[in-house]
């Protein structure tokens, strides 16, 4: 599945009709977020993870998802199961997002 670009117009919907949900946080100026950008869109094509939607949220420009999830640094991921905001983490570490994306399929 691909990373689907989301916005505060969005985001509530894409999670009220999705069950399983990851959200990279970034902004345009975070290099750290552009060097994760690869993995996380390898990530979405992963056939262990087809059930999750891969979301991308430009942090700066949409206020309401980033409350949401109570982001603090960049990058940031949060998984949503439901539409409840179940993990989040400040991290540009592969494995911390893949344990993130296996604790969400386990609820």
């Amino acid at each position: 599945m691909a990373v689907v670009v989301s916005t505060d117009q969005d985001f509530k919907n894409t999670l009220d009709t999705n069950a399983k949900v990851i959200v990279k946080y970034y902004a345009d100026w975070c290099g750290s977020c552009k060097l994760f950008s690869p993995k996380y869109k390898r990530l979405s094509n992963d056939e262990r993870f087809t059930n999750v939607v891969f979301l991308d949220i430009n942090a700066e420009e949409n206020e309401a998802a980033r409350k949401l999830a109570g982001v603090d640094n960049l990058p940031f991921f949060a998984t949503f199961n439901q539409g409840e905001l179940v993990e989040s983490s400040a991290s540009s570490k592969e494995e911390v997002v893949v344990k993130m994306i296996e604790n969400l399929l386990s609820k």
